[in-house]
């Protein structure tokens, strides 16, 4: 029996989503419904309406960024002058630890030298 109706159960496969948020959407007037009882009935041609309605437009990220973010100026970076530049700036400067020599093992107020016992 092919009816212009739905039950909750019908309505629910074809949607796919579950029975018990059909429900809440019922209870929050969300959807249109019929009741007849205790019984919730749906039309199918106003849920076609109602799925129409709710229907979400696609849209391109990289244009919604673009309007978001403006116009974007790009500049050129020099990357092999900028790594000299960091290179330079280091060379004469070893490593200094705050808290002494590196290779100094320090316990129970002994000094160690080089990992030696």
């Amino acid at each position: 029996m092919d009816s212009d109706f739905l039950n909750i159960q019908d309505l629910s496969q074809l949607l796919r989503i579950k029975p018990s948020t059909l429900y809440s959407m019922v209870e929050k007037k969300m959807i249109p419904h019929y009741k007849v009882g205790r019984m919730v009935r749906f039309k199918r041609s106003e849920i076609d309406q109602w799925m129409e309605g709710n229907r979400e437009e696609c849209v391109d990220p990289g244009e919604v960024a673009k309007k978001v973010l403006g116009p974007v100026q790009r500049h050129k970076i020099d990357i092999d002058r900028t790594v000299r530049k960091a290179i330079e700036g280091t060379r004469g400067r070893g490593y200094t630890n705050p808290h002494g020599n590196p290779d100094q093992v320090k316990g129970l107020r002994k000094g160690v030298l080089n990992g030696t016992l």
